[in-house]
């Protein structure tokens, strides 16, 4: 009878979401360990259906996912779909402790993903711990059946999923880290689905490889799955030309090497058009502003090999140069040249003005070590980090299931919209009394249809990083960016509201700050975080709380049956 009564109510949400001309696909996910071996071990790492990466799910736009994930791992787990805006339906958004407690070893649930304007590549992974470190893969989603992309049909697609793998358990690289307050310990390599590549040691068999024509144009598919690095990424001899990112069309952008940071995909068309005697390394490696000796310095490569009636080949591929690990100039000039194609056939809604503006601070800090001589942050401290001077803490159930039934005491509502103390954020050296950030579980709510902006305020507090900023339930419109620290005045003048890109996910510059604008038209509960997964167990997070407009289509739906208990 259960079992029934959950494929009435699938059926239902089914008919809500998809009208007449949208399909309704249906998949299972079994979470379980597999063993993989890597960089001469092998260990048992946490896997969809045994793939590392996952399967890659496919859809048309505004068609429909219906995945039932069955845990039968050993630990918990919850899946988020990263990009896709979920209307009206953030019970299957995915994050732990926000719109979900976790699905428990022996335990299932069913997720219902539903696209409306989402048009490209996205992905989905975990949302617990460490665990997206190997439960992740990529989405497609294609141009509506009867339509085409704005750009010419390429010959052939390939998903590229950009990762990292450590020797060790990925959770207990996590717990070693909450035990003693210090930086996780780096990757042993990153990896180019799923494989280190050439460079690496016992890693050469397994060396993806894609086969291409000469003359003829594929689409290159990327994500970057990386827990804790944006990477550079390039292919030897050849150009890409940027024609999409995080689910939306861009102006076409030709570049020798591209910038991707954790939480980001991009759809960049590559033309096969160099000698078929020599193989190509596509390569990538990290772009990060830790200590070179606190970084994965290593670079992951794959093969681009030509087919061809040539029979004897380079044994040394050509190896793209790549920018150095933490050049800013280089990391700025790609990210902030991306532009949406603002044509008759792909118009932007970028409000013009706004009704509330936030501007956040985004702040690596520390906390007093409870155990003297025993953290191992600076000077003896533990890490944190916080928006607004607010390190995020998890609640004991969902903020979802607390809001929707009105229970209190589980999350407070009086999340800054402006920092709590202005300061020089970008200065050289900081007050000592300014790195202790306060503990809370604080969000903001929105009205339906407010128009909000919101200026991520980089610091320099601790460490001056980059910091790739993901808003659940929405894209926005990236309209502004600089170094230094934000002027009210003056640097809106100089905004871009007629081809900003729309994104998901966006990195604020070190030792800057980044402007985006949206309209909150999907009512629910939305986490907003860093996508260094480091960055976020620490407290770099709040919650959108996005309340129910007039119609029926601008309300919050329920739950759906048998959601996972705390």
């Amino acid at each position: 009878m259960t079992s029934l009564l959950s494929l009435v109510v699938v059926a239902f949400f089914a008919l809500l979401f998809c009208p007449g001309w949208c399909e309704t696909y249906h998949h299972v996910f079994h979470v379980k360990e597999a063993s993989y071996t890597r960089l001469c071990r092998t260990k048992k790492i946490l896997t969809v259906n045994g793939q590392f990466p996952g399967p890659t799910l496919h859809a048309y736009r505004g068609d429909k996912l219906v995945v039932k994930v069955y845990n039968i791992a050993q630990e918990n787990v919850t899946l988020h779909w990263h990009g896709v805006k979920q209307p009206r339906n953030p019970w299957s958004d995915g994050p732990e402790s926000i719109t979900q407690c976790a699905i428990q070893p022996g335990s299932s649930f069913i997720y219902t993903i539903t696209f409306t304007d989402e048009e490209g590549t996205l992905w989905w992974h975990a949302h617990n711990d460490y665990t997206r470190a190997t439960v992740h893969g990529a989405i497609v989603v294609y141009p509506r059946h009867g339509t085409s992309y704005p750009f010419p049909k390429p010959s052939g697609e390939v998903v590229i999923v950009l990762g990292e793998w450590w020797n060790k358990d990925v959770n207990a690289v996590l717990e070693k880290a909450l035990e003693t307050g210090g930086e996780p310990n780096a990757s042993d390599s990153f990896t180019i689905n799923g494989q280190p590549g050439d460079l690496y040691p016992c890693s050469k068999p397994g060396t993806f490889r894609m086969l291409v024509e000469h003359g003829k144009t594929y689409l290159l598919r990327m994500v970057n799955a990386a827990m804790d690095d944006g990477l550079f990424f390039s292919i030897a001899d050849h150009l890409l030309t940027l024609v999409g990112s995080d689910g939306s069309y861009t102006k076409a952008l030709t570049t020798d090497y591209i910038l991707i940071s954790p939480g980001e995909t991009m759809d960049l068309l590559l033309n096969a058009n160099q000698s078929p005697r020599n193989l190509y390394y596509m390569a990538a490696r990290a772009f990060s502003y830790q200590p070179v000796n606190n970084i994965d310095n290593t670079t992951t490569t794959a093969i681009v090999q030509y087919k061809s009636h040539y029979t004897q080949r380079s044994t040394n591929p050509l190896l793209p140069t790549l920018p150095f690990y933490n050049d800013t100039e280089a990391a700025s000039k790609f990210s902030f040249s991306i532009r949406s194609p603002a044509g008759m056939h792909w118009p932007i809604n970028c409000p013009q003005r706004f009704d509330q503006r936030m501007i956040i601070a985004v702040a690596v800090n520390e906390l007093e070590c409870q155990l003297s001589g025993s953290c191992e942050g600076p000077n003896g401290t533990r890490l944190s980090s916080s928006l607004n001077n607010i390190s995020f803490v998890n609640p004991p159930i969902d903020i979802l299931e607390a809001y929707y039934k009105g229970i209190n005491g589980v999350f407070g509502t009086s999340f800054p919209s402006r920092p709590l103390h202005y300061y020089n954020f970008t200065a050289e050296y900081q007050p000592l009394e300014l790195l202790k950030p306060r503990l809370g579980t604080m969000v903001r709510v929105l009205e339906y249809g407010a128009t909000v902006e919101i200026v991520f305020q980089g610091t320099s507090l601790v460490r001056a990083e980059s910091h790739p900023m993901h808003l659940h339930g929405f894209s926005f419109y990236v309209v502004g960016w600089g170094f230094g620290n934000f002027n009210e005045e003056k640097d809106p003048l100089g905004y871009n509201l007629e081809d900003p890109p729309l994104k998901n996910t966006i990195g604020v510059p070190r030792n800057g700050w980044v402007a985006v604008r949206f309209t909150a038209n999907n009512p629910g509960v939305w986490l907003l975080h860093c996508h260094l997964e480091r960055h976020l167990i620490w407290g770099m997070a709040t919650v959108l709380i996005v309340k129910d407009g007039e119609g029926p289509e601008a309300k919050l739906l329920p739950p759906p049956p048998h959601m996972p208990p705390c």
